[in-house]
C-alpha cells in the first residue's frame, strides 16, 4: 500500500436543486465564501486556478486545479490537481426529490515533504483532518444555497 495516496468519498444531501447547486460549485474562486476550509481561490486562465486549503491541522494545502469536465447536462464538474496534492476531484450532482444528491471523489497523491514523511503514523489523522473539511463545506454550501 502507498500511504501517501488517498481516495476520498463524500455524499451530500442538500435541498436545492442540481442547477442551482451545479452553478455554486462550477464558481470555485467563491467557495471561501461558503467552505470555511477552502481559505483561498485565485483564478490564473478560464480553466486553471490556485487554491489553498486548511481544516483543522496546522498545515497548508495549496493546489493549481484546471478543469477536466464541466457538463452541467450531467452534473458533473472535476478538476485535475496538481502542487501539495496530485491528481483529481469530481462532483457528481443528481435529483433527489426535489433536492440534489452531491457526490465527491476524489483520488490524490500528497507530495507536500512533511506530509509525505508522516504518511503512515498520521494517515488516521490526515483523513479526519479531510472528514472535518468536508463537513464544514456541506454546512456552508447548504447555508449559502439556503441565502441565494
Amino acid at each position: 500500500m502507498d500511504w501517501c495516496r488517498y481516495r476520498f468519498r463524500s455524499v451530500w444531501d442538500l435541498t436545492a436543486g442540481p442547477a442551482a447547486v451545479y452553478e455554486v460549485l462550477a464558481r470555485a474562486e467563491e467557495y471561501p465564501r461558503w467552505w470555511p476550509q477552502v481559505r483561498e481561490v485565485t483564478a490564473l486562465d478560464e480553466t486553471t486556478g490556485t487554491a489553498r486549503f486548511r481544516s483543522f491541522l496546522p498545515y497548508e494545502l495549496l493546489v493549481t486545479a484546471r478543469a477536466q469536465r464541466r457538463d452541467p447536462t450531467a452534473g458533473v464538474l472535476e478538476v485535475g490537481m496538481a502542487g501539495d496534492l496530485e491528481g483529481w476531484a469530481r462532483w457528481t450532482l443528481t435529483a433527489r426529490g426535489t433536492g440534489t444528491r452531491a457526490l465527491y471523489e476524489q483520488e490524490v497523491e500528497v507530495c507536500k515533504p512533511l506530509m509525505r514523511r508522516l504518511a503512515l503514523p498520521c494517515r488516521p489523522v490526515f483523513r479526519a483532518n479531510h472528514a472535518a473539511m468536508m463537513r464544514g463545506g456541506r454546512r456552508g454550501l447548504a447555508a449559502y444555497l439556503g441565502g441565494v
